[in-house]
């Protein structure tokens, strides 16, 4: 096998995608941006849909892109999304109906519904996943309520990186770390909760075999070779499909001591474990047990992350008021410090029409100072999620403790990654508001995780921990500890008040 090979990985973020070229030379990675393309919700009536096809166009895009510029044959062909979300198919394979979006309002109120069928602690005794209501269980079960029609029609359903796998090789696969978002896998077992879908009368023979991360789907599709003009049928692998997945696939010096914070629109922190964690600290503290590669668990909480900044600039650019993300931090840093705080997980925020005023809602509801300025607002939310991290570090401490696994596994590193990880200021205070050493990146973890993955799988690297140390290798991190400030432990005691 040659020592050099040439990998695709199509990274499909929530607000962005990209489809990227890694080059392995024997030793390390070298990244090329090949195409870069906007995603986004879009509102047709009263339901707010993915646009699978043009999302579609533009992976095929990026691979013509390759066919264009490069003459080496491909080694093979890797793919991330967002979690959750799904198509459905018919008998012929045929997509019925845009995928639904996860922040769409028709799953509003149906978690309740699900907990008078099952309740909610044999849900999560059997799944292990935290209760979300943007959950593919609830939204099923929702498609149920409604009596949608293309619920009794589809013939498969397919979790959105895997409906692209059927795209590319005509195969039709649930890889294991994206199926483990929906809550409809038994943690136990690693597969599908059967029992649990037939108590909430929702199909099961729509659900496709379960493969593992590494395992190759087959090759691309001649018609697919054909309209990109690949010079050859590369191999299409299953890696660890779900981004945040690959993203901690790709952290160099992940270790028992160490908590991973996979930072973009959402924020997504945890640890990993050898098995899931399923108990009644985790179950009140609403963790989640999602699946890892190299047969890991990923113990982790959701967070709302940096949607919240993203929506403030959005509404400022409506207002005609147009920033860099530059601009706004130097903004922040400039604005008094612990003046306003939010609850980034609070319902308020998750679909607002405007988020400058939700934010200044809630701090008025909360008997706070309204933040007025562009910087008192970026501040309110950069010190929020900082002391949100610091939760959710102290809560995982907890839960390992809970579960025997404490001896010797205090957090003393929080590694953050994605592009996140580029947001100099919201580290620092991360360093500081959870008095524990913060070290980033890859920034470009899980297209660096679908990469190596894909050179696992392919025999070109041993192993899961021989491919941290080659991408540690090829990237720069940066380190930052934290700062002896009072205010801080002052600030966190506000945060709880308005966290519970």
């Amino acid at each position: 096998m040659a020592a050099t090979a040439n990998f695709l990985a199509a990274d499909l973020g929530a607000s962005n995608g990209r489809v990227l070229l890694g080059r392995w030379d024997g030793s390390r990675f070298d990244l090329e941006v090949l195409h870069r393309f906007e995603n986004g919700p879009t509102q047709v009536l009263d339901r707010l849909y993915w646009d699978a096809l043009a999302l579609w166009r533009e992976v095929n895009a990026g691979i013509a892109r390759y066919a264009a510029t490069h003459a080496e044959p491909l080694a093979g062909i890797g793919l991330d999304t967002w979690g959750v979300d799904y198509g459905l198919l018919d008998s012929a394979g045929r997509l019925l109906g845009n995928p639904v979006h996860y922040r769409d309002s028709r799953t509003a109120g149906v978690m309740e519904k699900v907990f008078e069928v099952v309740p909610r602690r044999e849900i999560f005794e059997v799944t292990g996943l935290q209760f979300l209501q943007l959950n593919t269980l609830i939204q099923l079960y929702s498609m149920r309520l409604e009596r949608d029609p293309q619920l009794d029609c589809a013939a498969r359903l397919l979790m959105m990186p895997d409906l692209f796998h059927y795209w590319l090789t005509g195969h039709q696969i649930a890889e294991y770390t994206i199926a483990s978002t929906s809550q409809m896998l038994d943690a136990a077992t690693r597969a599908w909760a059967r029992d649990l879908l037939r108590r909430l009368d929702l199909p099961t023979h729509i659900l496709p075999e379960i493969v593992q991360p590494g395992a190759v789907i087959g090759p691309l599709r001649p018609e697919v070779v054909k309209a990109t003009g690949l010079k050859n049928a590369p191999p299409v692998i299953a890696v660890a499909s779900h981004d945040t997945g690959s993203a901690v696939a790709a952290i160099p010096g992940l270790d028992a001591h160490s908590a991973y914070l996979s930072s973009g629109t959402w924020s997504l922190m945890g640890v990993e474990v050898d098995e899931p964690i399923i108990n009644e600290k985790t179950l009140a503290l609403n963790f989640t047990n999602e699946g890892g590669v190299d047969g890991k668990i990923r113990l982790l909480k959701n967070i709302t992350g940096l949607w919240l900044l993203q929506e403030a600039r959005r509404q400022w650019e409506r207002e005609g008021r147009s920033y860099t993300w530059a601009e706004l931090l130097a903004a922040a840093e400039e604005a008094p410090a612990f003046r306003s705080l939010v609850n980034p997980d609070a319902p308020d925020f998750f679909e607002p029409s405007n988020m400058v005023d939700t934010i200044r809602a809630f701090c008025q509801r909360t008997g706070q100072p309204v933040p007025q300025s562009v910087g008192e607002v970026v501040r309110c939310c950069l010190e929020s999620l900082a002391l949100r991290y610091r939760w959710v570090v102290e809560a995982l401490e907890e839960i390992l403790a809970s579960a025997g696994r404490g001896d010797g596994r205090q957090i003393r590193v929080i590694r953050v990654v994605g592009g996140g990880s580029q947001n100099r200021l919201l580290n620092q205070f991360t360093a500081d508001a959870c008095g524990r050493t913060v070290v980033t990146g890859p920034v470009e973890a899980a297209a660096l995780g679908v990469i190596m993955m894909q050179a696992v799988a392919t025999g070109h690297l041993a192993g899961v921990r021989e491919g941290r140390a080659a991408i540690a290798a090829s990237i720069e991190q940066e380190t930052f500890e934290p700062r002896r400030d009072a205010g801080w432990d002052e600030a966190y005691a506000r945060f709880l008040a308005l966290a519970n």
